[in-house]
């Protein structure tokens, strides 16, 4: 029996789902559109698409030219952070996996977000499940390994605004005192790596490396797991490496990377044609995305 005749009706969209609806309108070839075509076009009421179109003006999702709208710059540099996440995964997971079959240990690759570490990549086995991570989430910086290599080998700016709320402590080993982490931070740039001696979750140790050049890091490498503990110091030079294999293939020897699109110092006021179409296109088929 078909919901129509028992009655059942069909939940309304979301303000999330209307969004999305009216951002799915301007995937066709026309740089702009009319709110009476984002109408048509997203199904959305006039009512809900004139004030979602103003909302998303002043987050800078969306450009308006006096009646039309066009994508904004805030969904270029959306574009350009999926675009370098997917190149800096797609380079890594060759040795990624290599690094798993290597210690039989699980292996992440974070950025930092903010005061978060996020995971781009998850490599283990069903035996790793205890440990709870999964790609696309988040971890706070100061308690993670991989958060203390990219504090300690990042912008400055970014562990004094961390450090400018009260740290939470997920453990009873969690560093949250200021003068502990800055000094374990220091360690860390003497080292080269950072560890994570049951921080974050109770019985997981974890050991991680920055990547990088002679700069700041653009991202971590980590290998954790239960009772590891007495490992940490033989895995430290095997992650290392494993990093340093990733920078080449990355950039090649002696080379820096080029600042993403986002962090550019002089915002730009307009989006060329071919920049939103690939733009776009990352932001439909990246796999992080």
């Amino acid at each position: 029996m078909t919901a129509e005749l028992v009655g059942v009706r069909t939940p309304a969209p979301s303000l999330l789902e209307k969004a999305a609806l009216v951002l799915a309108a301007f995937e066709g070839p026309e740089p702009r559109l009319s709110l009476t075509e984002v109408i048509r076009r997203s199904g959305i009421p006039r009512s809900s698409a004139h004030r979602i179109l103003d909302q998303l003006v002043q987050l800078r999702w969306l450009d308006r030219e006096g009646r039309d709208y066009r994508m904004g710059m805030r969904m270029l540099e959306l574009g350009a952070l999926a675009a370098h996440h997917n190149r800096l995964r797609r380079a890594a997971l060759p040795r990624l996996h290599a690094l798993h079959e290597s210690t039989g240990h699980l292996v992440h690759l974070y950025v930092l977000d903010g005061a978060e570490v996020v995971c781009l990549e998850r490599i283990g086995g069903s035996e790793d499940s205890t440990v709870p991570s999964r790609t696309g989430g988040r971890m706070p910086a100061h308690s993670t390994a991989a958060g203390k290599a990219l504090l300690a080998f990042g912008d400055p700016a970014a562990l004094t605004a961390l450090l400018s709320h009260r740290l939470r402590p997920l453990t009873p080993r969690t560093l949250v005192n200021p003068v502990a982490l800055r000094s374990e931070l220091a360690a860390t740039r003497e080292r080269g790596v950072a560890f994570d001696r049951e921080e974050t979750f109770r019985g997981v140790s974890c050991v991680a490396a920055p990547l990088r050049g002679s700069g700041r890091a653009i991202a971590a490498v980590s290998v954790s797991g239960h009772g590891i503990h007495r490992e940490l110091d033989r895995l430290a030079p095997v992650v290392r490496a494993c990093t340093r294999g990733v920078w080449g293939d990355l950039f090649g020897p002696g080379r820096t990377p080029a600042p993403p699109a986002a962090a550019a110092t002089e915002p730009r006021t307009r989006v060329s044609e071919g920049e939103m179409d690939a733009m776009m296109g990352w932001l439909r088929f990246s796999e992080w995305m």
